[in-house]
């Protein structure tokens, strides 16, 4: 059993391409042994073929030290506060469908939602049907907050951008209140104004739970930069975005039948 771990554990760096000086120099130092006792090799050829196995060695531990050298200084700027934004910031949610699939309490912020809903709707109706709770709060097309967004966009002439914008999200959160064995399990609520960031939090109030941070750009052209939370590696910031949520979720407006959405059908 030894053995035979030990050969999947060779195949396995084989096949990644680690550790590659070391079974090399151990390949060459068998050999040469081999050839050693059977007298097969002069002298001089034997002695070339060790320095050339001791220099594969040396290139192999001056590649060691040099990625331990770099591990090093890495966590030596992480202790310092230098640590690079390409480290904590990404262009999107990471696996977030992925994450879906196991929440039972999902709560989402946003401006229009319109790329967050339209790629995540259908697994939150699944999970709204498997018994998972779902928070969701928008602008509110009633108010100014449209207006208020395409000014923060640079867009400040054109609030119909937003409204248009608003439309197919507040149709896929009408689908979604109104799917049959829902009931009670989707809360919708529009906001007067726009939110500085956008938020997805999954099981917040749990220690395996998460929250995604949207930091929101002034041109939707570029993209925004997501960042993520973990209650037990972010301790107080995971607490304050959490808490930034139930700020922004009190002063919501829930949603009712003049906003075109009915009661959820009885199962």
């Amino acid at each position: 059993m030894t053995a035979m771990r030990f050969l999947r554990r060779v195949r396995q760096d084989l096949s990644h391409g680690e550790n590659l000086e070391i079974y090399s120099t151990a390949l060459l130092s068998l050999a040469l042994a081999v050839l050693g006792a059977l007298d097969m090799a002069s002298g001089k050829v034997l002695a070339a073929a060790t320095l050339a196995t001791l220099a594969l060695l040396a290139g192999g531990l001056l590649g060691s030290r040099r990625q331990v050298a770099e591990l090093a200084a890495q966590m030596r700027s992480r202790l310092a506060g230098e640590v690079s934004a390409e480290e904590f910031l990404s262009r999107d949610k990471p696996d977030i469908i992925e994450q879906l699939r196991n929440a039972q309490d999902i709560r989402i912020v946003g401006v229009t939602l319109s790329r967050t809903l339209r790629n995540t709707v259908d697994e939150l109706q699944r999970r709204a049907g498997a018994g998972a709770t779902i928070k969701v709060a928008l602008i509110d097309p009633a108010t100014s907050a449209p207006a208020e967004a395409a000014r923060r966009s640079t867009m400040r002439d054109r609030p119909s951008v937003f409204e248009n914008r608003l439309r197919p999200s507040i149709d896929l959160l009408r689908e979604l209140m109104e799917t049959r064995g829902v009931e009670g399990r989707v809360d919708v609520r529009f906001l007067p104004f726009v939110p500085a960031f956008g938020l997805v939090l999954l099981d917040p109030l749990q220690p395996s739970g998460r929250i995604h941070v949207d930091i929101y750009s002034h041109s939707s052209a570029t993209g925004d930069a997501v960042f993520t939370l973990l209650p037990d590696r972010d301790g107080e910031w995971y607490q304050h975005f959490q808490m930034e949520f139930e700020r922004i979720w009190a002063f919501g407006r829930p949603v009712d039948a003049s906003d075109g959405f009915s009661p959820s059908p009885r199962a």
